[in-house]
């Protein structure tokens, strides 16, 4: 029995994915939901805030600058192309993506008992070159930290490379008292905003009509 038109099944374009970022919780945050890039190209560019720059300004810049970059290339001419940045902060404070041990104790000496704030920077360029930007907030409360705690938290050594000094997803979830915002943010990407842009901007996602249709 040949299928009538109505009966056939919707053929979604075929459009690629890009995600510019070396970060493997960022893969593994989309996959959760049933994304698989097509492509992961780390984004090189200077990462240092600007005079005066505050948080979030400073994580959308990051965001935007990762994926522009990458659009421009050959990978990511035509595609979509998505980029992130996630920015600790403690009052006006951008803490530093920790690289060393004497880093990452200072970060937490600072975090050690207060509340702060994760800003997660996402930037979805289109293959028509328009940028989507947004900023998504969450607070954090860590408890006060002994120093066997924080010592011993070093030893580990997943701090190196994390905003902030610590990784809520690893052992650090048991200094954290409190969040108020996303978890995922603080793991490194909102993944209900990154859906949201991404259907809006018509990429095909399974589950949901393609926008426009």
């Amino acid at each position: 029995m040949t299928a009538t038109p109505e009966h056939q099944p919707e053929l979604r374009p075929a459009r690629k994915l890009v995600l510019a970022s070396a970060s493997p919780r960022r893969v593994d945050l989309l996959a959760q939901i049933g994304i698989t890039p097509d492509a992961v190209i780390p984004a090189d560019i200077d990462e240092s805030p600007l005079k005066f720059e505050q948080p979030r300004p400073y994580a959308a810049r990051l965001a935007e600058a990762k994926a522009r970059a990458i659009a421009e290339t050959s990978d990511g001419k035509g595609a979509f192309v998505l980029a992130a940045d996630t920015v600790v902060a403690c009052g006006r404070r951008i803490l530093p993506k920790a690289a060393t041990e004497a880093e990452a104790r200072r970060c937490l000496e600072l975090l050690s008992g207060r509340r702060h704030r994760v800003y997660g920077g996402i930037c979805l360029i289109t293959p028509d070159g328009k940028a989507l930007s947004d900023v998504v907030l969450t607070a954090v409360h860590m408890k006060k930290l002994h120093r066997d705690e924080i010592a011993d938290y070093l030893a580990c050594g997943e701090w190196d490379g994390k905003a902030g000094g610590y990784a809520i997803q690893g052992r650090a979830a048991r200094f954290i008292k409190q969040i108020n915002g996303a978890y995922p943010n603080v793991v490194g990407l909102p993944v209900y905003e990154v859906v949201q842009m991404l259907r809006g901007s018509g990429y095909p996602l399974d589950g949901y009509p393609v926008s426009g249709a």
